[in-house]
């Protein structure tokens, strides 16, 4: 260890670190290129999802290789009139009919009510999109063109692919660039100084693009795909955690200058200290990643293995990069604040020690205002709703969801996503009637088919991927089992969501207990003690179902309106606020862990809690902000999971480790670290404090005298 810090911050050799650095990383980039990512979130099932069954079976049937998109012509005001009736189907015929697959049309579908006609026209599929974008516009324009009072949407599977294209165009760098100007902002003001908060900036900035890099090459070895979503958090995730590790090391760095003359060995001093923490902290967040690997859902495996790679290259820059290009500069980096040699101690004037020693006091009250402060947070969970549509997640309307939800009102609710049936073709006409008088189902229609198979669509009459279309899903996969073979398989847009909420529930099921077990086993062999873990671990998950629960609040008000939480943020959220939050009580515990050597349990608590509270309390309402900076890209799920993990950080940082894991400490004093014994015991400390206050009195009476 000693010979690695020395080589890091020698005059000599951490040049050779940050050369190396910029070599890999031009070789990197023009090796690997940009990071560019699929455009949108894919569903990722298992391939044993019943829904996936049908997709591969579908392949077999003639219109396998076809796609379309769905014009909706929708009046402004009363029905359609003849005129529009009449140059609709005009346009069908004509220039739709054109760009279809078969150079044919379907005549318009008009709703009851007269308001609404639907062209279905079928399309090849466009593997490339710039051009099915151009395609898109040109129906758009074919469409709408000599129409007035007609409000025209181009939705379908081709309007929504479009769509979300268009939406995540550019977004990656909108969130790049937002996140970069918060962490700037809030780096300076941490520092107050015009130049220090460059160099970390600029070190966790080259992290962060090396990170993408790193992270799409090692998925594609795998065989595992990132979209933007995933980039995003990956982004924001680099960003946080690196920049905290950058606070923690520059903190510890100002300590040591006060102690060391010579800069570079106050450097290696400060990756002594706070190189544990940084390796601890970032192990366990890594490690519960890590267990995404095992996830059914290839979007979760996905993120948990870009994640786990991001955090790996922000500890390296952290701890290797970051401290190189510190010593390059003096003291002044640090100006106008600059950290003399032999100043006084500002850690002992520390208004978080005075925090420190007024829990001290009185440790079991406020712990337990502490825990129900964190209790009324979480009454929100009472009222918790999970699961969005697909017409639910966008934060802003595309035309696709604005058509489907046209049509919905105007023709029947499960017209815009019909159940898609596959049975052997034998049993056919037996699925059909079965199917057809199932409570919720509106029509059974019998559709293409093959030598052996045989397609049934059906229009359900509730409105997509609510309960009530979930529990026609059921019904009709049960119906199934009964006819013929029992081999048919229900398919489609609520059949996907359903296997997505089954898979997801059964994701959590599995992750998030193992998620607990290995952060409790990380700790117990980062702090040798079984007590301490098994706190921290309690108070960090209570201040993320305190968090879940205050943002449920904030999403039923009129700022979001959220109908639901998606049912993929639940797990997101409870792993980045378990294994970040946790890092925060890292910092402290290990902190007071090397205090409490010398000044026992309670002394060394209060004295850790004044080194660290500033830097901690900076770094975790850093993080908060670079997370809430996720509201920027375009899906409500990654809304979501920023003000969740945004509110659960700003808890942990300024309530659970600033109150509550002192205050647990206090109270158990000695116990705290069970079952290693302390160096110096509680009581043995009291007492050489004591003895010491006495002499102290004593010289001052002699001195009166």
């Amino acid at each position: 260890m000693s010979a690695l810090t020395r080589f890091l911050t020698s005059a000599k050799t951490s040049w050779i670190i940050l050369v190396a650095t910029a070599v890999a990383a031009a070789a990197l980039f023009a090796v690997a290129g940009s990071n560019d990512s699929e455009t949108a979130p894919s569903v990722g099932l298992p391939s044993s999802a019943e829904s996936v069954k049908v997709d591969e079976l579908l392949e077999e049937f003639p219109s396998a290789d076809a796609t379309s998109a769905l014009v909706v012509f929708a009046a402004e005001e009363g029905e359609l009139d003849a005129e529009a009736l009449a140059l609709i189907d005009e346009k069908a015929f004509g220039d739709l009919a054109d760009l279809s697959r078969d150079g044919a049309v379907p005549p318009a579908q008009i709703s009851d009510d007269g308001t609404v006609a639907l062209v279905i026209v079928p399309l090849e599929p466009e593997p490339d999109v710039a051009e099915q974008s151009a395609r898109a516009q040109e129906i758009r324009d074919i469409a709408a063109a000599d129409l007035d009072g007609v409000r025209v949407y181009l939705t379908g599977a081709e309007g929504f692919e479009v769509d979300i294209a268009a939406v995540f165009d550019g977004a990656d760098f909108t969130l790049l660039l937002t996140t970069v100007i918060v962490v700037a902002v809030l780096l300076l003001i941490t520092y107050r100084s015009p130049w220090l908060w460059i160099v970390p900036l600029v070190v966790i900035g080259l992290a962060d693009a090396l990170a993408g890099i790193v992270a799409r090459q090692v998925a594609s070895a795998v065989g595992i795909q990132l979209d933007a979503s995933i980039t995003g958090i990956l982004s924001v995730l680099v960003f946080g955690a690196g920049t905290n590790y950058a606070l923690l090391l520059i903190a510890r760095y100002r300590d040591e200058l006060r102690l060391h003359q010579d800069r570079r060995e106050a450097m290696q001093q400060a990756l002594r200290g706070a190189g544990p923490a940084i390796i601890a902290s970032g192990s366990t967040v890594a490690l519960a990643l890590l267990t995404l690997l095992l996830a059914e859902i290839a979007g979760n495996r996905a993120l948990g293995l870009a994640c786990a790679v991001g955090i790996l290259v922000a500890m390296f820059f952290a701890l290797f990069v970051l401290p190189a290009a510190l010593v390059l500069f003096g003291r002044g980096l640090f100006w106008p604040y600059i950290p003399r040699f032999n100043s006084p101690d500002a850690i002992s004037r520390s208004v978080w020690g005075k925090l420190g020693r007024g829990v001290s006091k009185r440790p079991v009250v406020v712990a337990s205002i502490g825990f129900v402060a964190l209790g009324a947070m979480a009454s929100g969970l009472l009222f918790v709703q999970t699961g969005l549509s697909q017409n639910d997640r966008f934060l802003q309307k595309p035309e696709a969801v604005q058509g489907q939800e046209v049509l919905a009102d105007a023709f029947s609710a499960g017209t815009t996503s019909p159940a898609i049936v596959v049975v052997p073709l034998e049993d056919a006409d037996a699925a059909t009637a079965a199917l057809g008088d199932l409570d919720g189902v509106d029509s059974a229609t019998m559709g293409e088919t093959t030598d052996d198979l045989a397609r049934i669509d059906v229009t359900l009459d509730a409105s997509a991927e609510t309960d009530a279309a979930f529990a026609t899903v059921e019904r009709m996969r049960d119906a199934l089992d009964d006819v013929g073979s029992g081999e048919g398989l229900v398919g489609g847009l609520d059949s996907q969501a359903l296997d997505v909420a089954d898979a997801q529930a059964r994701d959590q099921a599995l992750l998030i207990p193992l998620i607990l077990v290995l952060v409790f086993v990380v700790l117990v062999l980062l702090l040798r003690a079984f007590v301490a873990p098994l706190l921290l671990l309690v108070a960090v998950v209570a201040s993320f179902f305190s968090a879940i629960g205050l943002s449920w609040w904030l999403f039923q008000s009129p700022l979001f309106g959220f109908p639901a939480i998606d049912t993929n943020v639940l797990l997101f959220s409870f792993l980045f606020l378990v294994a970040l939050g946790v890092d925060y009580s890292i910092f402290l515990v290990t902190r007071a862990k090397e205090e409490a050597a010398h000044l026992g349990t309670t002394q060394g608590m209060i004295r850790a809690l004044a080194a660290t509270g500033a830097v901690i309390t900076s770094a975790g309402i850093l993080l908060a902000a670079v997370f809430a900076v996720l509201g920027v890209l375009p899906l409500i799920t990654l809304t979501q999971i920023g003000i969740i993990v945004c509110i659960g950080v700003l808890i942990d940082t300024l309530l659970v480790r600033t109150v509550i894991v002192p205050a647990l400490a206090f109270i158990t004093k000695d116990s705290f670290w069970w079952p290693r014994r302390p160096p110096l015991s509680d009581a043995d400390a009291a007492r050489q404090g004591s003895d010491a206050l006495s002499s102290e009195q004593r010289t001052e009476a002699v001195s009166v005298r």
